[in-house]
């Protein structure tokens, strides 16, 4: 019965999307809808997604690019309303050109006692928030929303940047039913089309005719269309960004040719060295480079006590990280331009790690730019200028090995990077224009260190002490995440994530940024141990076990991204109360994963009236690709089941 009325629903949809949707115009069927026929955990879906874009041309500014959206959500449960907020991000820099949303329409219907009710959108719930210098936010609210409603949300983005489209998404976190884009290009840009994700549209092609005073050129046409999408969600573990995987279409300009119009014809070649010249030629990075008079006193007095080349990259580094604080811009390009940033000591990504570099240059080091995607910027599959949105300094030694360095990040130290860095390879870029690929992930494995001892009282009460030590990226994020953060503060999070009351707390080398932090922690706890029928039962590893498995989804078509390679260690200590005995111990155990990706060994032995515990965990690739994705669970479900595993206690 419950196929027949799926497949009833799919028919009725299948109906639907035979006819022409209409803002403004929702069904009955729609609002009756009570959950998501191919979908069923779907909070939301599209029920319809539109975009055309296309350009129109003003003799006074040129060519326009002009996006219009129409999106069609219907509302299955509570977690479904998130959807009824939207944010449009648009360019609005200080100076220059800006991008413009318009046109905005919004109805909310909702089916209440058999009949449709609607209401519309008000300019009251359409807010303007300024991001940063470059962005605004348009922020839709969309009105009266139900479970159960239907929304119809429309709006136009006006761009002066005609070179520029934006990604077509294809994808989403909900599902999409049905798919209607279309692109318009005139003759004169010519785009390359790149595929992002795992989830691919066909694309058709077809053509029509525009006029300029006169004058007939032809518009290219791309039309995607598809119906049953399904969604990839955003509840992954361990995944930089989920839109890097969800299917999509990008368009990188290679041609501008406007010479029958007046203009002129660029072309954009599509290889990474001439992507790597291109950046390098821009007066806001190579020239940048070239600067260096406004640093030349300060280098001298820098390097004064400096003998080594690693000494001199020490101390230049120390000093740009403590003369210039970062703004929290990521760009491959200056934004207030090196000497500006190093009077004012505040810039953007480029503003400093380009002034690195010249420093260490004019310091007679062999230092380069290396062009970076951070994490939430996506992989550059294919030679692309947006690719790139990042830059860190590099220097060579002449016996080949090197040091990567990023001045934006107060806690990082050389081939140390902060997280955001951390995106499979950078691109160095040298002097004469050539460049190659160079490898982010530290060869350092981000360490953690445990040793937890305790003792049972005769109130079954647990005390103990825990000693943590952290090291590389370890360190780096806990100063990072920690520092700013008050100690009774830092207390309390523990206290609740541990279940423990904290007697006594310290933190070591918080500053020292080349020592490992050190955590020691004396603490009590009733929540550690469980007596049933006189016996005593105990997780090894107490409150540091591993309970659940992060790895639920039967499959993954992308890459499990840890970031870095890491390891922790886990020592145990536990004092047998007087007048108890062990009754059961785990068993040991061994297991790896393929290819020596990960390794996780477990140990429990006796040794007179105490009880060791040991466990080491670590992953030795910062990505483990889909093809292990099944080992990888089972290897983390075979983990959890170990350390989950008690100890069994009775009284002698």
């Amino acid at each position: 019965m419950k196929k027949l009325i799926v497949l009833l629903i799919l028919f009725n949809q299948l109906y639907l999307f035979g006819q022409e949707i209409k803002f403004g115009k929702v069904s009955k069927e729609e609002l009756e809808e009570k959950f998501h026929p191919i979908d069923s955990t779907a909070s939301a879906a599209y029920l319809y997604k539109k975009r055309r874009t296309f350009y129109q041309y003003d003799f006074s500014t040129g060519f326009q690019l002009v996006t219009e959206i129409h999106e069609r959500i219907k509302i299955y449960n509570k977690h479904g309303f998130e959807f009824a907020n939207k944010s449009i991000a648009y360019l609005t820099p200080e100076s220059g050109d800006r991008q413009s949303v318009s046109s905005i329409k919004g109805i909310t219907f909702s089916l209440v006692n058999g009949k449709i009710e609607q209401e519309k959108l008000s300019k009251k719930s359409i807010f303007k928030e300024k991001k940063n210098i470059y962005y605004s936010f348009k922020k839709i609210a969309m009105p009266n929303v139900k479970i159960g409603s239907v929304l119809d949300i429309k709006y136009k983005i006006i761009s002066p940047y005609s070179s520029s489209i934006s990604v077509l998404d294809f994808q989403e976190a909900i599902p999409v039913n049905k798919l209607n884009y279309k692109i318009e290009i005139p003759e004169f840009f010519k785009f390359s089309k790149t595929s992002k994700g795992y989830y691919s549209v066909k694309m058709t092609k077809e053509s029509k005719s525009g006029k300029i005073s006169g004058l007939n050129y032809v518009v290219d046409i791309f039309s995607y269309q598809a119906n049953h999408i399904p969604a990839l969600k955003d509840d992954e573990p361990f995944i930089n960004n989920i839109d890097n995987y969800r299917g999509g279409i990008k368009f990188e300009l290679k041609e501008v040719n406007t010479l029958r119009i007046g203009g002129s014809y660029t072309t954009f070649s599509n290889s990474w060295n001439s992507v790597s010249k291109r950046i390098y030629k821009a007066i806001s990075f190579g020239d940048e480079l070239s600067k260096k008079s406004y640093f030349n006193n300060d280098l001298q007095n820098i390097l004064a006590n400096t003998t080594s080349e690693f000494d001199k990259i020490a101390a230049i580094f120390y000093h740009v990280k403590s003369k210039v604080k970062w703004n929290g811009f990521y760009s491959k390009y200056t934004e207030n331009g090196v000497k500006k940033a190093y009077k004012e000591g505040v810039g953007n990504v480029a503003d400093i790690n380009l002034m690195l570099t010249s420093m260490l240059r004019e310091a007679g080091l062999d230092a380069n730019p290396v062009l970076v995607s951070s994490r939430d910027n996506g992989v550059p599959f294919f030679p692309t200028l947006d690719g790139f949105n990042y830059v860190i300094s590099m220097v060579e030694f002449t016996d080949g090995s090197y040091v990567l360095l990023d001045a934006t990040e107060p806690y990082s130290l050389p081939n140390l990077l902060p997280e955001r860095v951390l995106n499979w390879n950078g691109r160095k870029v040298t002097k004469n224009g050539n460049s190659s690929w160079v490898k982010l992930t530290s060869s350092k494995n981000a360490l953690e260190d445990n040793f937890l001892s305790i003792k049972i009282n005769n109130d079954q009460i647990v005390e103990g002490y825990l000693k943590s030590k952290f090291s590389n990226l370890k360190a780096l994020n806990y100063r990072s995440n920690y520092n700013h953060i008050k100690e009774e503060d830092l207390i309390s999070k523990l206290e609740e994530q541990f279940q423990l009351e904290i007697d006594d707390f310290k933190l070591l080398n918080q500053t020292d940024i080349g020592k490992p932090i050190v955590r020691n922690i004396k603490f009590q706890s009733e929540d550690l141990l469980e007596e049933i029928n006189g016996k005593i039962y105990i997780e090894p590893l107490l409150f540091l076990t591993q309970k659940t498995n992060p790895f639920k989804s039967e499959d993954r078509k992308f890459p499990v991204d840890f970031i870095t390679p890491w390891k922790i260690n886990q020592r145990v200590f536990i004092k047998i109360p007087e007048g108890y005995k062990v009754e059961t111990l785990p068993e040991n155990m061994a297991i790896g994963l393929p290819e020596n990706l990960g390794v996780f060994k477990f140990k429990v032995v006796l040794n007179g009236a105490k009880i060791q515990a040991i466990s080491s965990l670590s992953i030795n690739r910062s990505k483990v690709g889909p093809t292990y994705y099944s080992a990888l669970k089972d290897f983390y479900s075979q983990l959890v089941k170990k350390q989950t595993e008690k100890i069994v206690l009775i009284k002698e």
